[in-house]
């Protein structure tokens, strides 16, 4: 593996935690808020190692449209923020739930992007469209992922 894969990957798990941890805070909406501002540093971190013009306007935009792309896929992560407002039961759900799906989002937005940026594209050139079938098998492999990665972590 070449060293800037390496540090690619080393950014993509260390946001994918910092997604994990964000996901743990108990206020509805505010987990989803702070978890876009991870992927959005992740970014801008992974166009600097590989040299890209960074644009936060766009880097939300395209954001949105992955989110977009997932379907219903993309509703359970609001779902369960929302649920948090529910006493304990509710608390508890979204404990679990949020910072999972937040980790796995983070972490398949983070594949997508280092092997766009490795072989040549921008963020200008970058196609959510054109990318959403593989996002969307990333995103169900991240989740395998990052329950790996938090066991990994755990017992650290």
């Amino acid at each position: 593996m070449k060293l800037r894969d390496k540090d690619a990957q080393d950014i993509v798990k260390r946001n994918t935690l910092w997604s994990m941890g964000v996901g743990l805070l108990p206020m509805p909406g505010l987990d989803l808020i702070g978890v876009t501002g991870v992927q959005v540093k992740m970014l801008n971190e992974l166009s600097h190692l590989y040299k890209i013009p960074f644009s936060e306007n766009r880097v939300k935009s395209i954001l949105t449209s992955l989110v977009g792309g997932l379907g219903t896929l993309a509703v359970a992560p609001a779902l369960f923020s929302l649920v948090k407002i529910i006493p304990i039961v509710g608390q508890t759900a979204g404990l679990v739930s949020v910072p999972l799906s937040a980790g796995a989002f983070t972490y398949a937005v983070g594949q997508v992007f280092t092997q766009h940026f490795a072989s040549g594209g921008t963020f200008l050139d970058f196609e959510p469209a054109t990318v959403r079938e593989h996002f969307r098998r990333e995103f169900e492999s991240a989740k395998r992922t990052v329950q790996d990665l938090k066991a990994s972590e755990s017992n650290s």
